[in-house]
């Protein structure tokens, strides 16, 4: 498009007038790739439509916008609660299951449609597959189930791709879930009669699952530790659904336009720089307390039980890229080698003629953590500094450069910047209105060991103010565009709209919040840094296109590492 900027809002507005158009319903928009309702989200529950496997190609996301639809259309809501599962696993496969048969009610004659429905699910199988769902027992379970019901319902194949891989699970399946396939297919039109089928096949599949981890708690002593881990860390990443107790959704991060950007025609302003600052805070803490800190972030990882290795394999395996590394001779196919050919004549039958180029796996990446040190962070900042510390930790063994940065103010309510203000006579609109305070708590060219004390520095609580997000993610986004790495990939860590008083006192509330929104959408168009929102217990959608929430309440285990790393390593320059 002419102006990549605007690709995801064109994309949200060309998805919602379809989704509009098949269900008659005026209040149906997206916001950030999601389905809104007015200001409610949509909740879509099968896994092909969550959020976290959105793929950026626009047949996909038309695919997603078509289900949706056809979900809203052909489903009844408060039937389908009274038939839903309980038990979180068989509760995620009969949605899939309903969601499965909504899209198979296409009206005739929308063969765009079926083949927009066909498309998403096949980039999502193939998305399990790239990202290793399929390596344990259980993923290969559930996706199996996927394609079997999807199959059997659309009267189409399973995906070639996969075809081979799931073949003995469906032969294990298939006695056991034949009938009750047969019965999806005939009784897709009657959602009460298809719910008892979905019932029985979602409780044998939970019954089966439960049978694995059953055995796996048993072989637990004769089990290699990192075995174990690994299945759990399956489990978790296909089953943790976010959503408890009817899949309530984050809190959506309240936000608007700005009322003097608009009325003034005038871009983003800052009264004076004078006062920004860039500090380093383990320099201004006393070294006794410094150490206490580090003990009391080292005791709060060790409680939590977490194999670091293991997550260091998963991210390097989900970050690396193939970097070519010379030449593979005498191949039986390639490019001829032409040192070979005098062999074609000596030897006809010679097919060993051929070179390959070889490409081997690189974790050519920098990822930089930039962490909201706003006052209401601080309620949060034991379980972040974890989950910081651990995947800092974890990239490193994994070759992988990062940062931890943070961003606050150098004052509550403008300090010295809102004095020279007053000073001045009050000028109308005067911008941001505050001493920007910057916060490096490791640099990339330092190792986790050398900087795991001032790490720690996150706990010191005095340096918790208020937050300027735009301008604080314009310099981290500098600092990595410094380096040489292929991928650049800036994690912003956040409980909220930006917030800065003076600022929104002298202009307006959603002044700071429409250059985040710029900012963000800046890099994006540039494609120079990937720039993802980490919202702590909120949805940050308003703010970046790429975002996850996370429920911090729980300390962090394997599970929620698991599905950071398959989140950090989603591949997201094709959807910019």
């Amino acid at each position: 498009m002419s102006d990549a900027r605007h690709v995801g809002p064109r994309r949200d507005a060309l998805c919602a007038a379809a989704v509009r158009a098949l269900t008659g319903d005026p209040a149906l928009h997206y916001r950030g790739g999601r389905l809104f309702r007015h200001l409610r989200p949509v909740a879509l529950h099968a896994p092909h439509l969550r959020a976290d496997a959105r793929i950026g190609d626009l047949a996909s996301s038309r695919g997603a916008a078509d289900a949706a639809a056809l979900r809203l259309l052909h489903s009844d809501d408060v039937l389908h609660r009274r038939f839903a599962m309980d038990e979180p696993l068989e509760r995620l496969v009969f949605e899939l299951l309903e969601q499965l048969r909504c899209e198979t009610l296409v009206p005739p004659g929308m063969r765009g449609v079926a083949r927009n429905l066909r498309h998403r699910f096949d980039t999502w199988s193939r998305a399990c597959h790239r990202a290793g769902l399929l390596d344990s027992e259980v993923g290969l379970l559930i996706y199996t189930v996927a394609q079997m019901a999807a199959s059997r319902l659309s009267g189409q194949p399973v995906l070639e791709e996969t075809e081979g891989l799931i073949e003995a699970t469906r032969a294990v399946l298939a006695p056991r879930l034949g009938v009750a396939l047969a019965g999806l297919r005939r009784q897709r039109a009657d959602q009460s009669a298809y719910a008892m089928h979905a019932r029985e096949i979602a409780h044998c599949i939970g019954a089966m699952v439960r049978d694995v981890r059953h055995a796996l708690a048993e072989t637990n002593a004769s089990l290699d530790d990192d075995e174990h881990e690994a299945a759990r860390t399956m489990l978790g990443t296909w089953f943790d659904t976010d959503e408890e107790d009817g899949f309530d959704a984050p809190t959506l991060a309240a936000s608007g336009e700005s009322r003097v950007r608009a009325t003034t025609g005038a871009g983003y302003r800052v009264f004076t720089t004078r006062y920004d600052t860039v500090i380093h805070p383990a320099a201004r803490i006393r070294p006794e307390l410094l150490r206490e800190y580090r003990e009391r972030l080292d005791e709060l990882v060790t409680a939590r039980h977490l194999n670091v290795a293991r997550l260091a394999r998963i991210l390097q395996t989900a970050l690396a890229v193939p970097i070519r590394d010379g030449w593979s001779f005498s191949e039986e196919e390639g490019r001829i080698d032409g040192r070979r050919l005098a062999q074609l004549v000596t030897s006809p039958d010679e097919r060993r003629l051929f070179r390959l180029e070889r490409e081997r796996p690189r974790a050519d990446c920098a990822v930089s953590f930039l962490i909201d040190c706003s006052g209401s962070m601080k309620a949060h900042i034991e379980a972040v500094a974890v989950m910081v510390d651990v995947l800092v930790r974890a990239l490193d063994m994994a070759g992988v450069a990062t940062e931890v940065l943070g961003f606050t103010t150098g004052a509550w309510n403008g300090g010295r910047a809102k004095l020279d203000w007053l000073a001045s006579g009050r000028p109308a609109h005067p911008g941001r209105l505050n001493e920007q305070c910057r916060l490096i708590f490791k640099d990339a060219d330092s190792s986790w060991r050398a900087a795991r004390g001032a790490i720690a520095g996150l706990f010191k609580a005095d340096l918790f103010r208020e937050g300027i997000d735009g301008e604080a993610i314009d310099w981290a986004c500098e600092r990595l565009c410094a380096r040489g790495d292929v991928r650049r990939v800036l994690v912003v860590i956040s409980d909220g709209s930006p917030m800065d008083s003076a600022t929104s006192q002298a202009n307006d509330a959603f002044y700071l919040d429409q250059h985040l929104r710029e900012v963000v959408a800046r890099h994006e168009a540039a494609r120079d840094v990937e720039v993802l929102g980490l919202g702590v217990g909120l949805d940050l959608s308003p703010f970046y296109r790429h975002n996850l929430g996370l429920d911090l309440s729980v300390p962090p285990d394997m599970t929620l590492f698991a599905r950071l790393a398959a989140w950090l390593g989603a591949r997201r320059r094709g959807g910019m």
